[in-house]
């Protein structure tokens, strides 16, 4: 069984969102399962690596919108984009140093799906729908 399996409530009903936060929920996974079996250092840098990736493309996508649809809490959203990926790029770093950084990936993309996802990214959902985007 998954450490955190996809589901409904973390669907916000817009496909390419959606398709973006189950790859995310897929690190999580993958990076808990390494780290189940002892953790490997070269993976965890590669899950580091993904997630760096991801917070490009996926904040890239999101921010995009807001400011195409006048979202109302575009600042607000995108510090806390800002600040995920501060934390991400500090975990690469430390790993790229030799310090271990998975437990503490691991911690911040639970943190991210339980929070980010489940509340604030789910707060804009109305408003883009409302300007035709699903």
């Amino acid at each position: 069984m998954a450490f955190w399996p996809w589901s409904k409530e973390l669907e916000v009903g817009i496909e390419e969102i959606d398709q973006q936060h189950r790859w995310l929920v897929e690190q999580t996974n993958q990076l808990h399962d390494v780290m189940q079996v002892g953790a490997d250092e070269e993976t965890i840098g590669e899950v580091l690596d993904a997630l760096v990736d991801y917070t490009m493309n996926h904040f890239i996508l999101e921010e995009d919108l807001f400011n195409r649809l006048g979202y109302p809490e575009t600042e607000a959203h995108k510090a806390e984009h800002d600040a995920f990926t501060a934390k991400v790029m500090s975990l690469l770093e430390r790993h790229e140093s030799g310090e271990p950084a998975g437990a503490q990936a691991l911690d911040l993309l639970k943190d991210w799906l339980s929070h980010h996802i489940l509340k604030v990214d789910k707060a804009y959902v109305e408003h883009f729908k409302a300007h035709g985007i699903n």
